[in-house]
């Protein structure tokens, strides 16, 4: 594993979790309630089998993301926020609100 430098504020290792197109989408449909895999292929159509597999697989290394495997016939695995990604949920939310303020202006202005 490669030395990071040290973080000069907390926004560069909070990007650096989140970074990307899908994580933070991920997480935030996390937000809503369990989810299983197919279900977040429907929610997220444009991003790629791979990819969520991807996502997801580093969302959970990061402490961020539980998978649940239930043992039973046909086998269910389910993905769930953690206390980790609650809060860092609840620090989406203000960035969530500023993004729609900004969609709406930009929309506005076409």
């Amino acid at each position: 594993m490669k030395a990071k430098k040290p973080y000069s504020c907390g926004i560069g290792p909070a990007f650096e979790v989140i970074g990307g197109k899908w994580k933070a989408v991920i997480l935030w449909e996390l937000h809503v309630q369990a989810r299983r895999f197919g279900e977040l292929r429907r929610l997220l159509p444009d991003i790629s089998e791979k990819m969520l597999i991807q996502q997801l697989r580093e969302l959970e290394a990061d402490g961020l993301v539980h998978r649940e495997v239930f043992h039973e016939v046909p086998p269910r695995v389910e993905y769930s926020e953690t206390k980790l990604g609650a809060s860092l949920n609840a620090a989406l939310g203000p960035l969530a609100d500023w993004g729609d303020r900004y969609a709406r202006r930009a929309n506005a202005a076409r």
